[in-house]
């Protein structure tokens, strides 16, 4: 969407909804934890939340004894609200203000959540960007748990148009880096009782092929 300030307009949402008025509020993201449940992810791995904002992942995955979580969001608001919320607890995640499209990791992931991020990323150029920074991000061997509006879901979310993706397409856009685990469809109800459907899946991230 050409002249779109992305970070401009989460801003104004989160300074202008409270987290349960958000499409996308869940009390327990219950899918990340069963992924995290059946892959059974160490207490010690790195994480990082993509877009995690004021969602309660965080608080999920700190009640579970997690240690080493990071949270990125293009929303200053967003992260603060949800520093706010943990209060002392805060202290123990990392906060990240960026643009995941525009991040520059510093150091390797174990696991790499993201619920509804990548598909309000439109432009081809940008997803391939995404794609290239997650390669870069996760470790061989990593997690990639993400969740994206299905091709029966939203065609737009929060005033701006999405990109839907299938199982298929999702594969497609990541296979050469990350195998398929596993993958489900389920419907989210939104806090105004819409229904979301949303493809959720599980990729690990292949060995770097051998460089001569």
């Amino acid at each position: 969407m050409k002249n779109f300030d992305r970070q401009k307009h989460w801003e104004h949402i989160y300074r202008t909804k409270e987290y349960k008025d958000m499409s996308w509020y869940q009390s327990a993201p219950v899918m990340a934890l069963r992924f995290f449940k059946k892959f059974n992810i160490h207490p010690t791995a790195k994480i990082i939340d993509i877009g995690g904002g004021d969602s309660f992942l965080v608080d999920s995955l700190l009640d579970w004894g997690y240690t080493d979580i990071t949270v990125l969001d293009i929303s200053s608001t967003a992260l603060q609200r949800a520093r706010q919320r943990l209060g002392e607890h805060a202290a123990k995640v990392k906060w990240i203000v960026d643009d995941v499209v525009h991040f520059n990791p510093h150091e390797q992931y174990d696991v790499w959540h993201d619920r509804a991020t990548l598909h309000f990323i439109t432009e081809e150029v940008e997803i391939m960007r995404y794609v290239s920074i997650l390669q870069a991000a996760l470790r061989p061997g990593g997690l990639l748990i993400i969740g994206v509006f299905s091709e029966q879901g939203p065609r737009s979310c929060s005033g701006i148009a999405i990109k839907q993706y299938s199982e298929k397409s999702l594969t497609h856009l990541l296979e050469a880096f990350f195998e398929k685990k596993e993958c489900l469809t389920v419907d989210h109800i939104t806090p105004s009782g819409a229904v979301q459907n949303f493809v959720f899946c599980a990729f690990m991230r292949k060995n770097d092929p051998l460089k001569h």
